[in-house]
């Protein structure tokens, strides 16, 4: 039987691209718009095999594409895109404004922790208006799928990883997440969630809730095996 009144997780550790918002389009039309620019071909089935990598893997996919430039302007060409396309208007996920709201309401603290730069991540932030700490893929040594972000998401909020629940939708992010200790949920958006040992699986962020979060905390919702 689960807990009558299970106790709220001591942080919800939050993905942004393609969790909270749907920016996976925006990263790649930006990287289709580069291959193509040098002579090369790059399909829609290439860019979700990119989703969730770090920056500098994606940068080096692409000079490996034929991409002639360094890795760093490959990085800035594409956080210019998807930080226009952004701007232009914040491509909620369904249901993602709404449970962050109820979690500010409930009195829960919030980490955004992304393979995303600070010229992305911190933006957004600051439009949602909610995250108690930023952690983002430039300012850890070890992004996604290492555990160090979520890990360090833990450390700068003071609470203990394996209280808190981390909510991911990429394979990278997946394993970072399960890596660092935090009960961790998969949405199901561009990738496949193929079952996990741990691992609670959800088709979008409208079945999660504020007493779901509590049960998935307390370990009484069943996971993956």
């Amino acid at each position: 039987m689960p807990p009558t009144n299970p106790a709220l997780p001591a942080a919800v550790l939050w993905d942004m691209d393609g969790t909270l918002i749907n920016t996976e389009p925006l990263w790649i039309a930006g990287e289709t718009e580069l291959v193509a620019a040098h002579g090369g071909v790059w399909t829609h089935e290439d860019g979700l095999g990119l989703v969730g990598n770090p920056m500098a893997v994606t940068a080096q996919t692409l000079h490996d594409r034929g991409v002639d430039l360094p890795l760093d302007e490959i990085v800035a060409f594409l956080n210019s895109r998807v930080r226009a396309g952004v701007a232009a208007s914040t491509p909620w996920q369904p249901g993602a404004r709404e449970l962050l709201d109820a979690l500010v309401a409930a009195g829960v603290p919030m980490a955004l922790v992304t393979s995303s730069y600070r010229e992305l991540s911190e933006p957004f932030a600051a439009v949602a208006g909610c995250f108690d700490v930023v952690v983002s893929g430039d300012t850890v040594t070890h992004a996604k799928p290492d555990p160090e972000p979520y890990l360090s998401a833990a450390e700068q909020l003071g609470v203990p990883i394996e209280q808190c629940v981390a909510v991911e939708d990429s394979r990278a992010g997946i394993t970072s997440a399960l890596a660092s200790g935090a009960r961790t949920v998969g949405v199901e958006v561009f990738q496949p969630v193929a079952p996990r040992p741990g691992l609670l699986r959800v088709a979008d962020l409208t079945e999660l809730s504020v007493e779901r979060f509590a049960l998935i905390a307390a370990g009484a919702l069943p996971t993956s095996v």
